[in-house]
């Protein structure tokens, strides 16, 4: 019997990273239902595709009008085997969204799968970015990347 997963995406997630799972999953016998914050089922969200053409970064080109299956307002967390999030810009907002933020911890705290395919950078604490407060509460502006000292 197949699983029940819940795929939360945004407007300009990877077209990629959103169709094809979406997809095979389906295709193995599970259920993914499609939901994005403030939309409905049968709205859409717009895709993008990402790609290297030479240039320093990649250019953006738009994807997909991709349906969402199932209304965001209306999931019911314990319903769900598991949890995917789709790369693409569509992490960039979706991680400031309270209603986001509870269902990822619900899935964390249930210790059900959560799979999160965007690229990303993990920092170690001791080092400090050019701007926002330090631990003291001071604001910085700092025109380089610095590294504390441990001890």
């Amino acid at each position: 019997m197949g699983k029940s997963i819940l795929m939360l995406v945004g407007d300009y997630a990877e077209d990629y990273e959103t169709m094809v799972p979406f997809q095979a999953l389906q295709m193995v016998g599970h259920s993914v239902h499609a939901v994005c914050p403030n939309k409905k089922a049968g709205d859409y969200v717009m895709t993008a595709v990402h790609d290297f053409e030479g240039q320093q970064t990649y250019s953006e080109k738009p994807g997909h009008r991709f349906t969402l299956n199932a209304t965001f307002a209306e999931v019911k967390l314990d319903r769900y085997d598991a949890l995917l999030i789709p790369g693409g810009r569509a992490p960039e907002y979706l991680r400031m969204n309270a209603d986001v933020i509870t269902f990822v911890q619900h899935f964390a705290r249930e210790k059900k799968p959560i799979a999160a395919d965007f690229v990303g950078l993990k920092i170690p604490d001791r080092f400090v970015f050019g701007c926002g407060m330090d631990a003291k509460g001071y604001w910085r502006n700092l025109p380089e990347i610095r590294a504390m000292r441990e001890g």
